[in-house]
C-alpha cells in the first residue's frame, strides 16, 4: 500500500496488514481508494526512514506493465504491480468513423467544406492519436506513482523490432532490404503460389477464387498480404464479415493450419516501434531512466523462473541478480476515457437522433464516480458499491461486481472517489 505523510509527501510503501493496523488505531486516513493510498496523521517525512523505490516498465501496444519494487545490491522485491489496458484501437476506430461521417456529408452536398488534409504539416515527432495515447497514459501513471511513492529511477524496456525481417520470416542481407514482400510478383500471383491455388477453407481447386480478408476489414483488418487468403465463391459468401475464429469454430485443426500459414500481423510490433523513443524521452525528462533490451528482460525472467506476464516483465527489466518477492494480485487499470464532448447520438448515417444533457454532473455526481449506496428498505435493500451512472431525475444505476442495480435514489448514495478515466479490477498474478 502507498503511504503519505501528514503533508501529503510520499513515504515508503507498506504491507496491507500494516495499513489496516494504522487505520484501525486512527493513526492514518484513507487518501484514495484505488489504488489504495493512506495518509498518516502523526508523522512527516523528516521523521521517517525512506529507502525509496524504483519502477519497471514493459510497454506494449495493448497492455503496459508497471512494477514498483525496492532494489538493494541487485535484489528486487516487488511492492505493487499495475497493468494498463490501452484503448488505442478504440481511438483509431472512432476517428475512422468520424472521417467517414465527414466524407459522407460532403458527398451528399449538405454542407460543403474543402478537405484540409493537403495544407496541414505535422510537427517533428508527431504520432497518431492512438499511439500518442499509449505514451501519454504510461507517462501519466508514472507521474501518479511519483506522487504516491518515493521513486528514484525508472527502468524501461526499449523494444526494437526489425519488422521487415519479421515479415520475411528469415534474416535479410544487403539489397534484400530494398525488396518488398511482393518483389518480382503481383499480389494475386503471390497468393496463388502461397495457398497452392486452392480454397483455404474447403480445399477446392480449379474453381474461381476470390481474395478474402482473414480478419475482416469491417472489424479493423488490413490489406496487408499477411491478412489475405484465397476462398471460393461459396466459402467467401458464407464467411462474410465473420472472424475466421467464428467461421471455423467447429474445425479447430483447419483454423490452426490457416493461422499458421498466414503471417502474423505486425501492427503491434510497429506500434511499439513507433512509440519507444517518444516514451523514453518523456520519462528521461522526469526521472533517471535506464533502458534495456527485451532479450535481457527475458533472460532475467527465465533465470528467476518467473512466468510470462507484462507486470513480471516490468519487474525483470534491466540489470538485476535475483527477484526475491513478487505480488499476488495485479491492479488492472482499463482506459475508459472521461466521456465525450458530443452531446448527440447519431444514427448509422451520421445524423443526430437524440440529444444529451448539456451538463455531465447531477446532484454532485458524474457518471463513472465510485460510490457506495446503502438502501435501508425495499427490493434493493443492502449496500452496493461500484461505478455510478447518473440521471437528471436523481435515480442512478450502480454497477457492482455482481451486476447493475438500477434506480437507486441519490439520497442513499455516498461518494468514495471521483471518476478519473479508468476502470479498476484486480486479477491474480
Amino acid at each position: 500500500m502507498f503511504v503519505l505523510d501528514k503533508h501529503g509527501r510520499p513515504l515508503q510503501p507498506c504491507t496491507s496488514a500494516r495499513a489496516r493496523q494504522l487505520l484501525k488505531k486512527g493513526r492514518a486516513a484513507v487518501h484514495r481508494r484505488t489504488p489504495f493510498v493512506i495518509r498518516l496523521k502523526d508523522r512527516t517525512i523528516d521523521e521517517s526512514e525512506v529507502d525509496e523505490v524504483e519502477l519497471g516498465t514493459d510497454p506494449g501496444s495493448r497492455h503496459t506493465g508497471i512494477a514498483v519494487f525496492t532494489a538493494k545490491v541487485g535484489e528486487r522485491r516487488a511492492r505493487y504491480a499495475i497493468r494498463l489496458d490501452h484503448r488505442g484501437a478504440q481511438i483509431r476506430r472512432k476517428m475512422g468513423q468520424r472521417a467517414a461521417y465527414r466524407r459522407g456529408r460532403r458527398s451528399r452536398n449538405l454542407r460543403y467544406r474543402k478537405p484540409r488534409f493537403a495544407n496541414r504539416t505535422r510537427p517533428k515527432g508527431w504520432l497518431p492519436p492512438s499511439l500518442r495515447h499509449q505514451v501519454a497514459t504510461t507517462v501519466s501513471w508514472i507521474d501518479r506513482l511519483c506522487r504516491w511513492a518515493p521513486v528514484r529511477a525508472v527502468h524501461l524496456e526499449r523494444v526494437a523490432f526489425d519488422t521487415h525481417a519479421l515479415s520475411a520470416g528469415r534474416s535479410l542481407e544487403g539489397v534484400e532490404y530494398q525488396h518488398g514482400t511482393l518483389h518480382g510478383t503481383e499480389v494475386r500471383e503471390y497468393l496463388l503460389a502461397k495457398w497452392g491455388r486452392r480454397c483455404a477453407y474447403c480445399g477446392l481447386s480449379d474453381v474461381p477464387l476470390n481474395l478474402d480478408h482473414i480478419h475482416p476489414r469491417s472489424l479493423g483488418g488490413s490489406d496487408r498480404v499477411s491478412n489475405l487468403t484465397l476462398a471460393c465463391v461459396p466459402c467467401n459468401q458464407a464467411k462474410g464479415n465473420q472472424l475466421v475464429e467464428d467461421f471455423l469454430a467447429r474445425k479447430p485443426k483447419l483454423l490452426a493450419a490457416i493461422l499458421a500459414q498466414a503471417k502474423v500481423p505486425l501492427r503491434d510490433a510497429a506500434a511499439v516501434q513507433s512509440t519507444r523513443w517518444a516514451l523514453w524521452q518523456e520519462l528521461d525528462a522526469r526521472l533517471p531512466t535506464h533502458v534495456a533490451s527485451g532479450g535481457r528482460t527475458k533472460w532475467n525472467r527465465t533465470r528467476n523462473r518467473l512466468p510470462k506476464s507484462h507486470t513480471l516483465d516490468a519487474l525483470a527489466v534491466g540489470k538485476l541478480d535475483t527477484v526475491t518477492e513478487t505480488v499476488s494480485a495485479v491492479l488492472v487499470a482499463g482506459c475508459t476515457g472521461r466521456g465525450t464532448h458530443i452531446r448527440t447520438r447519431t444514427d448509422r448515417h451520421g445524423f443526430p437522433r437524440l440529444r444529451l444533457p448539456r451538463q455531465k454532473r447531477f446532484f454532485g455526481y458524474a457518471t463513472g464516480d465510485l460510490v457506495t449506496a446503502v438502501v435501508p428498505t425495499g427490493k434493493k435493500q443492502g449496500t452496493h458499491t461500484g461505478r455510478v451512472a447518473v440521471r437528471a431525475s436523481g435515480y442512478f444505476n450502480v454497477s457492482t461486481a455482481h451486476g447493475t442495480v438500477q434506480d437507486i435514489s441519490r439520497r442513499h448514495v455516498r461518494l468514495l472517489q471521483r471518476a478519473d478515466g479508468y476502470s479498476y479490477t484486480f486479477q491474480n498474478e
